[in-house]
């Protein structure tokens, strides 16, 4: 067999044509694999690449040989993301607002790269994206990236909050005073990205949306407020917290038609204990954040709910 200075890169073009395209439907002739080879400048022999499907093999991938005569070949049998796995990533990303427009198509398109490119057509007429409500805050990745810094380092960090007007402007709230916390998590909630932080000036814990946090950096003061957020439950806070407004953490008795069962559950949670009031109502009680979020979410039951 030839050689060439590609030689050592042989295995990998193997690999990768495997994973490009094969799949169950689409079988990968040696033909095929030597056509490709030759490519990239590499000489091959049948002998050879037999010899290295059994190495990839030996290293872990499920490769599976299939059809017959003339047909016969290989394919990626498993992948680390199966098809219906990658659908449900490309809906996530497409769904959040959180994501520019321009962001949402760069990650569904690298999300493409882990299917085989006839699986990636199918991905890609399940994409919607044009007229979803997105952000226009393109530095939401370098916010993110920021945040966790502060987090690993256990600093502080310092950042502009801003809000739009009706002119689609941006005005900064505090009059465009620094805001300093001490970032503890990320949370999505509602389609959105928050940051869970302390505020020691007023001794409370606040989220604020990321999209709309603007020039983070991280400072060199020490976090603080490590115990307050220790002692938070980040699922039970989420379940209290409507829109992720604050307010003044309330039980309330809440009583609902049947037919809502699954709205209350999706909503406060699989463990809520609703107790049957009469033929078609029940009750039940809930610690939850008392804001225009709540109410607004009750008040979209009509007289179903009270």
């Amino acid at each position: 067999m030839a050689r060439s200075s590609f030689q050592k890169l042989k295995i990998l073009y193997v690999m990768e044509y495997l994973f490009k395209y094969s799949d169950e439907e689409h079988i990968v002739t040696v033909a095929q694999l030597i056509k490709e080879l030759e490519r990239h400048g590499i000489q091959a022999e049948r002998k050879s690449i037999y010899a290295d499907i059994e190495a990839l093999r030996e290293y872990g991938l499920d490769i599976v040989q299939g059809g017959a005569g003339r047909t016969a070949g290989y394919y990626v049998a498993s992948r680390d993301f199966e098809l219906p796995e990658l659908k449900l990533l490309v809906d996530s990303v497409q769904s959040s607002k959180f994501i520019t427009y321009k962001k949402t198509l760069g990650l569904i398109q690298k999300i493409e790269q882990l299917a085989s490119v006839y699986e990636a057509q199918q991905l890609r007429r399940q994409v919607h994206v044009t007229h979803r409500v997105k952000t226009d805050n393109e530095s939401i990745y370098y916010n993110v990236d920021e945040i966790h810094r502060g987090i690993a380092a256990n600093k502080k960090i310092r950042f502009h909050y801003f809000e739009y007007t009706p002119e689609k402007k941006r005005r900064f709230r505090k009059d465009g005073e620094w805001y300093v916390v001490s970032p503890f998590a990320l949370t999505w909630d509602d389609e959105n990205y928050y940051m869970v932080s302390f505020d020691s000036q007023v001794d409370l814990i606040k989220h604020f949306r990321v999209d709309k946090m603007a020039d983070i950096s991280v400072t060199e003061e020490a976090r603080d407020g490590e115990s307050i957020y220790q002692e938070l439950d980040m699922g039970m806070y989420a379940r209290k917290t409507f829109g992720m407004f604050t307010g003044r953490e309330t039980r309330v008795r809440l009583r609902f038609e049947n037919a809502l069962a699954g709205a209350v559950m999706d909503r406060l949670g699989q463990n809520v204990m609703m107790v049957p009031d009469g033929q078609a109502h029940f009750t039940l009680q809930a610690e939850v954040v008392i804001s225009p979020q709540f109410f607004a979410w009750i008040c979209g039951f009509g007289g179903r709910a009270k």
